[in-house]
């Protein structure tokens, strides 16, 4: 199993940081370097963050954990996600979802409605852009074309039997969330089995690539920080679920941190992506010196 870093774009931080973390993460051992998306929170703008970390980095592969597609217009982010393609000479795989937060829709103007339909369609869309196909007969192609063929990987962020069927219609692969509090092992094999019956029911012989993501700390203070970190970023869905959520986290000592890690590799996931709950950069350095003990 591939184990990837996240930024810290969820959390307040500026100039020195993003470099720090960039090259760091670039120096290895990770996989990839991942960015999440939020709109009413103190995050960075996704596309902004990755285009610096698509510059700053060489050899990591980076991921969309993940772009809230129906949120956003799709030709515009095909020719966002083109150009970070060409920015990181074809690194980049896109996780798209729907999320669940309706006041991030409010907040931009998008409807909330059939979002899981709109964003079917808008994954057509944009493969059309990046095949080259005009948005309309009357209207230029829309550049810049990706590097990678028939542009970069997409990457389903899905939960549940439903939408890991549509998934299967058109994604590579499965981001799957629920191991990002505790995993648990039954429900992450089940995760695994319910992702590759869907390719199997769906007539592919191709393997989907099965990722999740785990918050935790590290250092003075990690226990007290990973719960506040937690209750902060679902209190959106009520007080009671943050709190609930921020008592059951666990990756909060070096040991919790290697028995995470263990469970999601023995449940068959490809790639794990830590996910850090501060802006520190030697934070790093302690997730590599708890990894390899």
């Amino acid at each position: 199993m591939d184990i990837a870093m996240t930024l810290p774009t969820m959390l307040p931080h500026g100039r020195d940081e993003v470099l720090r973390w960039c090259r760091g993460i670039d120096e290895g051992p990770w996989s990839s370097l991942a960015v999440p998306e939020r709109i009413t929170y103190t995050s960075h703008s996704l596309t902004v963050q990755l285009a610096a970390a698509a510059a700053l980095t060489e050899r990591v592969r980076l991921w969309t954990t993940i772009v809230i597609l129906p949120s956003h217009n799709a030709v515009r982010m095909a020719k966002d996600l083109a150009s970070v393609d060409r920015l990181s000479a074809g690194r980049l795989t896109v996780g798209i979802g729907v999320g669940g937060r309706e006041q991030d829709y409010r907040a931009v103007g998008a409807p909330f409605e059939r979002r899981w339909q709109r964003m079917d369609d808008q994954v057509a869309t944009m493969r059309s852009i990046w095949a080259g196909e005009p948005p309309a007969p009357d209207l230029e192609p829309v550049g810049p074309p990706p590097i990678q063929a028939g542009g970069p990987p997409l990457v389903a962020g899905a939960m549940g039997p439903m939408a890991t069927a549509r998934a299967a219609r058109w994604a590579a692969g499965v981001d799957d969330g629920s191991a990002v509090a505790a995993p648990d092992p039954d429900t992450l094999r089940d995760v695994a089995e319910r992702v590759r019956g869907a390719w199997r029911d769906a007539g592919r012989t191709d393997r989907p690539h099965l990722s999740t993501s785990l918050w935790y700390a590290l250092g003075t203070d990690a226990e007290s920080r990973l719960r506040t970190y937690a209750f902060d970023y679902l209190k959106v869905f009520g007080e009671q679920i943050g709190e609930a959520v921020a008592e059951n986290v666990t990756a909060y000592t070096p040991e919790a941190l290697r028995k995470a890690v263990d469970t999601v590799r023995e449940a068959g996931f490809d790639e794990l992506f830590l996910v850090p709950t501060t802006a520190d950069p030697d934070e790093l350095e302690r997730t590599r010196e708890a990894l390899e003990s």
